[in-house]
């Protein structure tokens, strides 16, 4: 009963340690600048960001993120995603931002993720015995399945862009055939009106008349 509780608190104490994560979804309009900042408590932390444009133009963004110091530790231009992980160096506010100068009037979709991770690990008992062995075991299991629940995650999040990116060209071609087929049948209308004027005034006697 005793190991039971243990395993359980173990579990719960890692959960809650494990990371602070933020993901958001959020929409950057034509020529705007959107950051977004997180506190790193400790040196030499993880920074996990991850990045997706859903919708919007070529599915592209510029994008920085800088230190305390104000110094850009990672940056790109017309990047279409990025997964990445970091270590700060510097505790702090980070700022993860993100820039659509390229765009004069699409807005872009932005799907993200920040994670500061800690992980501390916990002290080895004085004195070793069943319970220790046990709980040893369950802090490497709990690490394994954190590890492939963060690949299924990283997984859903690709499929999930593809998904948004292939119903966004999809939805354009949609209009795009729409006003295509306006313009054709306005052309074929005008087409046929014209060739009745053009009949109309071909038999049409428009000569004058002279008495003599």
């Amino acid at each position: 009963m005793l190991l039971r509780l243990l395993s359980s608190a173990l579990i719960l104490l890692r959960l809650s340690l494990y990371a602070r994560a933020a993901a958001l979804t959020t929409a950057i309009a034509a020529n705007e600048r959107l950051c977004f900042y997180a506190d790193v408590d400790k040196a030499f932390e993880k920074i996990g960001f991850y990045f997706a444009v859903q919708s919007g133009g070529s599915f592209d963004i510029d994008y920085e993120i800088r230190d305390p110091n104000e110094k850009v530790i990672l940056d790109g231009a017309r990047e279409h995603q990025g997964d990445y992980v970091l270590t700060a160096n510097t505790p702090g506010e980070y700022a993860f931002c993100f820039e659509n100068d390229m765009s004069t009037l699409t807005e872009k979709l932005i799907d993200f993720d920040i994670m500061i991770e800690s992980e501390p690990r916990r002290e080895p008992p004085a004195k070793p015995g069943q319970i220790s062995e046990h709980t040893s075991a369950l802090e490497e299991s709990v690490f394994r399945l954190n590890g492939l629940l963060m690949n299924i995650k990283r997984t859903q999040k690709h499929f999930h862009t593809r998904e948004n990116r292939g119903f966004s060209i999809v939805k354009s071609t949609q209009n795009r055939l729409f006003w295509y087929a306006v313009l054709e049948s306005l052309g074929v209308v005008g087409m046929a009106v014209l060739q009745v004027y053009i009949l109309q005034t071909f038999f049409t006697k428009t000569g004058r008349r002279y008495k003599v």
